[in-house]
């Protein structure tokens, strides 16, 4: 038996201690076999260490499993997204890299305009999840994650009904909210190894610093908020300072829920990037608590739609179409293969492994 960060875990290795949460909630069982999803459940209940058993299992090569991220990569709608998309994210990092030598003033209107031409060539709310999707393969730098960010937050403002001027500036919130990394040593930020306490600890400055950053500039208050406040959660699990509930900014509450589905779906160096319903399924577990709760459902009942009449590869290697979306379990839908149909909220033995 041995005790690792969580960082340090991969797929295969096997639980050797029940986990549970802050509130005694036990998530994880002795014994269990970690995957890709486990691990990053670990990581969303701020787990920091587990004990493993010493002897691996056999587990499947993660290159074993089927990505959709060939889905769109053929196409001119891609294609077109891709050459806006990088060049947005080099205009984003010009600016950022200006604003942290100090003495600049931020363009706003020509960061938005920019984010939402880029918005406009992926022709629709739910095309962007698309797009999103297989951009972030590749490049994963502070600037592409604030970029996808951005359009995470654009869509779920849209889906909350708010006005043109709230969508726009939830999306300027979301484009801005890890500003504070640049003050960040590069060093630490593409650190492929564990992180020292002291390190994390720095890490965690950033959403002080972006603020700082931020209210100086002529821009709306609450952009610098919530890059002050997106790592805050209603339960008050959050930092830096453990807010709770109607203490934190609304914007912030959104950029929340778009940072962590972005990081969740993002490439690891252990692992691909995870399964949106896997990612939906932590979100159910535990999302009211941590987010508010109308964005949340909004967002995971929006969210999930995305992926009516697409294709998925179910945990037993058979592969069928999403038919239907189960309201009250919207990470285990129906799922049609051949002509037989698996309700994976009564097949509990079954769950959805890739989107193909």
């Amino acid at each position: 038996m041995r005790k690792l960060k969580t960082s340090e875990l991969l797929p295969g290795m096997i639980l050797a201690e029940d986990i549970y949460t802050y509130n005694d909630k036990r998530i994880l069982t002795k014994g269990i076999e970690l995957t890709d999803n486990l691990i990053t459940r670990l990581e969303f209940y701020s787990i920091l260490s587990v004990r493993v058993e010493d002897e691996m299992a056999s587990s499947k090569s993660i290159d074993d499993e089927i990505s959709y991220f060939e889905k769109l990569r053929s196409s001119r709608n891609y294609i077109e997204f891709k050459v806006h998309f990088d060049h947005s994210v080099d205009s984003l990092r010009l600016k950022l890299e200006k604003l942290a030598e100090g003495n600049v003033d931020l363009d706003v209107s020509t960061l938005l305009d920019s984010t939402l031409s880029l918005i406009g060539t992926a022709k629709g709310s739910y095309n962007i999840f698309d797009m999103l999707h297989n951009m972030r393969q590749y490049d994963d730098s502070t600037y592409a994650h604030s970029l996808n960010v951005a359009l995470v937050c654009h869509v779920l403002a849209k889906w909350l009904n708010m006005s043109e001027a709230d969508v726009n500036l939830a999306t300027m919130c979301g484009l801005l909210h890890d500003v504070g990394k640049i003050k960040i040593p590069d060093e630490i930020i593409k650190k492929p190894a564990q992180l020292t306490a002291d390190e994390f600890a720095l890490i965690k400055t950033h959403p002080l610093e972006g603020y700082r950053m931020l209210e100086t500039q002529d821009i709306n208050e609450h952009v610098p908020k919530a890059a002050l406040m997106h790592h805050e959660r209603c339960d008050g699990s959050g930092y830096p300072h453990a807010l709770t509930g109607d203490k934190i900014d609304k914007f912030a509450k959104i950029v929340a829920i778009a940072d962590v589905y972005e990081a969740m779906t993002a490439p690891r160096i252990y692992r691909g990037p995870m399964c949106p319903f896997h990612v939906i399924e932590i979100f159910e577990d535990e999302g009211l608590q941590k987010y508010e709760p109308a964005y949340i459902l909004t967002f995971l009942q929006n969210i999930v739609n995305t992926h009516l009449r697409t294709r998925v590869k179910l945990s037993n290697g058979e592969t069928g179409e999403v038919v239907y979306i189960n309201q009250n379990a919207l990470s285990r839908p129906v799922v049609k293969v051949g002509e037989t149909f698996h309700d994976l909220a009564k097949e509990h033995d079954l769950s959805i492994e890739a989107i193909l």
